[in-house]
């Protein structure tokens, strides 16, 4: 009996003795841990700090900014109306709309910036995206043909409701076809490819029964491969004078709407950009927008 007691005893002493080892990892572990969750959080609550400061920094630099571009167009008005030697008057008019210029391009990239930086406040509701889509070709068609862009809108045959803002839906989506007519534009004047940009809407079907799609398809010369991993990076562009904030803007707006977006591409034959929003039924069956 007495062995049998010992034996016990000596066993539990040896697990013990093996398990100090194994809570003294664990207690070490818990202490990583806890370093890791405190260091995010610092780093966390620093980037919101940086983010409120940066915004304000962006806000005060775009106010003057406003009032230089106003007075640069001011002053090239005035000019206009001294009596100086028309070379002379010509130059000087020159340099003032090149100062207005770059204070306007300097005003947009910050209003792109405030814009992706900043908190995005969704106010969704019931909309027809058939509707929405249909006032935004309707507003975006002069700049379209403006740039010899055809402009090419399939509506769903029934409405196709989703719960979005759809102020920052339709900016998600005109971010889109900005970015697609300023890629038919760099095709070569001779082509004999149509320069073409359709919006398609698709209603929630029995392959996708959850979530509507929406089309942007462009017939341009495509996203080289090496960039599509990078095209919805924040200030990533292949074109001059490019915020590179536009795409990245996108993605977010559509992500706070629990949607998502990819981009299907050939070289040479365009691209097809793919927003899914989840499907909503409408609070009114009469609501179309």
């Amino acid at each position: 009996m007495w062995a049998n007691v010992l034996i016990f005893l000596g066993g539990m002493l040896i697990c013990a003795i093996l398990m100090v080892p194994l809570l003294m990892v664990m207690r070490r572990d818990q202490e990583r841990r806890a370093r890791v969750t405190r260091r995010r959080i610092a780093d966390a609550e620093r980037l919101a700090e940086l983010g409120t400061m940066t915004g304000g920094l962006a806000h005060e630099i775009k106010n003057p900014l406003s009032t230089l571009s106003l007075n640069a167009q001011l002053l090239a008005e005035d000019i206009g109306e001294l009596d100086l030697p028309a070379d002379a008057r010509q130059r000087i008019i020159r340099r003032t709309e090149s100062l207005r210029r770059e204070s306007d391009r300097l005003k947009g990239i910050l209003t792109d910036f405030l814009q992706f930086a900043g908190r995005i406040r969704l106010d969704p509701e019931p909309h027809d995206l058939n509707v929405l889509v249909d006032e935004l070709v309707d507003f975006f068609l002069p700049q379209a043909l403006a740039v010899g862009v055809q402009l090419r809108t399939t509506l769903a045959r029934q409405p196709t409701i989703a719960r979005v803002d759809s102020a920052l839906f339709k900016q998600a989506l005109l971010n889109l076809l900005i970015n697609a007519a300023q890629a038919l534009e760099t095709m070569p004047a001779n082509s004999d490819r149509v320069r073409e940009l359709m919006i398609r809407v698709e209603p929630a079907s029995s392959h996708s029964p959850a979530m509507h799609a929406v089309h942007v398809t462009d017939t341009g010369p495509g996203i080289p491969a090496e960039h599509l991993s990078s095209i919805f990076q924040p200030y990533f562009t292949t074109r001059k004078g490019g915020t590179g904030l536009g795409l990245a803007t996108t993605r977010r707006i559509i992500e706070e709407h629990q949607g998502s977006i990819e981009v299907h591409t050939e070289p040479g034959r365009g691209t097809d950009f793919l927003i899914r929003l989840p499907a909503a039924a409408s609070a009114d069956p009469s609501h179309r927008g």
